[in-house]
């Protein structure tokens, strides 16, 4: 009786000699991979299951459907589909591009030395902390036809006649949902990048100026390189995050109009919940999960072969 704690703390101190210490790390993350495994990939096996199979709406411990490509043939040859794919290209582009730009800008900015600085960088996280459904309903207020911010600036400043209806007219509904996307995730490239910066030492700046480098050739000799790798995973989680974004759409636009802000993750929702067809909306979200994917491998592989 007495022996049995001192045998098995002798054991725990054979996992821990340097011979079997992949043995002993295999232990310890075994919970947090059982975890991982019951969370996402057994849904994910569940949504591919679901995918072939013509199911309006699934019930537990229902029997299964026959397996068919329906679900994939419908989509293909779906304009709906292809729509919401141009549509889902052009937001990716077009938020990603600006949240980069303005999140570097920023970055670049608050990286500097004046007085109020740290205030500066508060203001800069600020959008990122702000919950996604206040922010939109705060932009939606802005975007109103009838007395909105940015309506009023357009036509104070000449740019509009009258004011604009953003939300009822197909491409001001797509800019609505860009500048409300943009001014949500630049604040997190802002933040990569101010930790980019900060990483990069000041002597290679120093050494710069003694050699005559003016302010844009230490920019595009010193700064864009050691900032790459950073920017680099900085673009494809914002990537992704706009690829599988779904909140700013449903409450700005609902997809709307004539579909003009349909994005995948929005055709996803409809195909299951107003249209009750999960298969083919789980078919969607399988196609959508294989465009990221192949999305963060081909980034990935051109960051690596900059980089080497």
């Amino acid at each position: 009786m007495t022996d049995t704690p001192v045998v098995g703390h002798r054991k725990f101190l054979d996992l821990a000699r340097p011979s079997r210490q992949h043995l002993l790390g295999y232990i310890l993350i075994a919970p947090a991979v059982l975890m991982v495994a019951a969370i996402i990939v057994w849904p994910l096996f569940v949504a591919l299951d679901l995918s072939f199979q013509q199911v309006k709406i699934p019930r537990l411990g229902a029997a299964g459907k026959p397996f068919s490509l329906a679900n994939y043939r419908w989509l293909f040859n779906s304009r709906e589909f292809w729509l919401a794919c141009w549509v889902t290209l052009k937001l990716v582009v077009v938020v990603t591009a600006g949240s980069v730009l303005v999140g570097l800008g920023t970055a670049l900015l608050v990286n500097n030395r004046f007085r109020g600085r740290t205030v500066a960088r508060l203001g800069m996280a600020l959008p990122w902390a702000v919950p996604e459904i206040i922010a939109v309903v705060i932009f939606a207020w802005m975007f109103d036809s009838s007395f909105g911010l940015f309506g009023w600036l357009a036509v104070q400043l000449g740019l509009a006649g009258q004011m604009i209806p953003w939300v009822s007219n197909a491409g001001a509904a797509f800019w609505a949902v860009a500048i409300t996307m943009i001014w949500k995730g630049f604040p997190f490239v802002s933040i990569m990048c101010l930790a980019g910066l900060q990483s990069i030492p000041a002597d290679y700046y120093a050494a710069a100026k003694v050699d005559g480098a003016g302010v844009w050739q230490r920019f595009r000799w010193i700064t864009m390189p050691l900032l790459m790798p950073v920017l680099g995973v900085t673009v494809v989680l914002t990537l992704l995050w706009v690829f599988r974004d779904f909140s700013i759409i449903k409450v700005l636009t609902g997809g709307g109009p004539l579909r003009s802000t349909q994005t995948l993750s929005i055709m996803t929702y409809d195909q299951a919940f107003q249209y009750h067809n999960f298969g083919r909306a789980a078919a969607v979200g399988v196609l959508t999960l294989v465009i990221c994917v192949l999305a963060s491998l081909l980034m990935l592989g051109r960051r690596s072969r900059s980089i080497y």
